[in-house]
């Protein structure tokens, strides 16, 4: 390990919204949440992910990492009005974080399980991104945010959900917002395995452990190559569908302020 690597006591209790524990076969655990309830979508949180998972990835003491939300919920709620979204300077910051949030876990070099332990209507292509996802039967799957209030799904919603859907089926999803129930969900591929409620998390864990058995090369080059098309698909299109976002959200917002 390179002595400029980040020692998981230096980072674990940083961030307010995402719980860091790991055991010594470098299984780490990533518990999202707010005020230790379930994880809000905020602007602090939006910063938080693409931080956290610079310094997760940069750590070689993480030999797996295992994804999950908190009190039966992925995440199903956004605090729009933490956000300040009225300009392109405003929007410089949510850009750089929304490219770095998605670049930095595709950046992640070793295996990435999600464990979905409910509802995901905000931001669900995080989980989806996951090299392995097994989901709660209480699960479901929603665009929410974007393009049924009125805002381009372009933060790598767009780059996800037509590339695991396909083309018709994902700009279906995004554009009526759709609901996938856990077995929808599982029938079109988007998940692995279906757990009863309260399970999802223990068999992401085992699956982790299974993983951890391997060598340290093996886990992370597996890594490397099945990320490699997604990394390509994000470089062509997640900056592009930012700015686009940003233009309809500052003239959507304008449009409000005039009535």
């Amino acid at each position: 390990m390179s002595r400029l690597s980040p020692r998981f006591d230096s980072y674990s209790d940083r961030y307010n919204n995402i719980a860091l524990s790991r055991d010594e076969s470098g299984v780490l655990l990533m518990r999202f949440h707010t005020g230790g309830g379930p994880f809000v979508w905020s602007e602090e949180s939006h910063e938080e992910l693409g931080y956290c998972f610079a310094e997760v990835g940069a750590d070689r003491g993480n030999r797996v990492i295992v994804m999950t939300g908190t009190d039966g919920v992925w995440c199903e709620t956004i605090d729009f009005a933490s956000f300040s979204l009225s300009n392109p300077s405003e929007w410089d910051h949510t850009f750089y974080d929304g490219r770095k949030l998605l670049d930095n876990l595709l950046a992640i070099e070793v295996p990435v399980i999600s464990a979905i332990n409910g509802p995901a209507r905000i931001h669900p292509e995080i989980p989806v991104l996951a090299d392995i996802v097994i989901a709660s039967e209480t699960a479901l799957f929603q665009d929410a945010p974007h393009f049924m209030g009125g805002i381009v799904p372009g933060d790598g919603a767009h780059v996800v959900w037509t590339h695991v859907l396909g083309p018709n089926r994902g700009r279906y999803f995004l554009l009526m917002g759709q609901e996938l129930s856990a077995a929808d969900a599982l029938a079109a591929g988007v998940v692995g395995e279906l757990l009863p409620e309260g399970e999802v998390v223990d068999r992401a864990l085992a699956i982790a452990a299974q993983f951890a058995a391997k060598t340290d090369l093996a886990l992370r080059y597996s890594r490397v190559l099945l990320t490699q098309r997604y990394k390509r698909l994000m470089q062509e299109g997640l900056s592009l569908g930012l700015g686009l976002e940003a233009l309809a959200a500052i003239d959507l917002l304008a449009g409000m302020d005039k009535s």
